[in-house]
């Protein structure tokens, strides 16, 4: 075992989202592909089970790990074997049409087709082939708050 030191990173506050998915070096080579990432790191057990990784996209930290059905009592906990997920991680990009493209290039199926939308953003949701739910938008336009509730409402043509 390497050398500890005493030293303590400083505490940096985020928020990044924590994935499960069926084979995690696969899941890094389509994310580098569909959205740029940068690959961060990687853990794996003595069986070559990926413990831990990391990437950045689009400035945030997203980390992963393979299916561990042995810590959750026996069940796995991807979105395959659930049967979906409710959770959607968003990206808000320059070039919407340019980052939706690349992801459905690189494999991802679209769920929402990338449209204009009444909220101003240039909006589309792709599902990548781990299961994971993708928005991924662009604000094209301000809509003042009362005509905003006026769409939401469906009030307003």
């Amino acid at each position: 075992m390497g050398h500890m030191t005493s030293e303590v990173p400083p505490v940096v506050p985020s928020v990044s989202p924590y994935i499960i998915v069926e084979d995690s070096r696969a899941a890094i080579e389509f994310y580098k592909n569909a959205f740029g990432a940068e690959e961060l790191g990687l853990l794996e057990t003595p069986d070559g089970k990926v413990m831990h990784a990391a990437v950045k996209i689009n400035g945030t930290t997203i980390m992963m790990n393979d299916d561990f059905p042995e810590y959750n009592d026996g069940k796995s906990s991807t979105p395959t074997a659930l049967g979906g997920t409710p959770v959607t991680i968003h990206l808000t990009v320059p070039n919407v049409d340019d980052w939706f493209s690349r992801a459905v290039d690189a494999g991802a199926s679209i769920e929402m087709p990338l449209e204009d939308q009444f909220w101003g953003d240039r909006f589309g949701v792709i599902k990548d082939p781990f299961g994971h739910l993708w928005s991924l938008g662009q604000p094209v336009k301000i809509v003042n708050p009362e005509d905003l509730k006026k769409y939401a409402a469906g009030g307003v043509d």
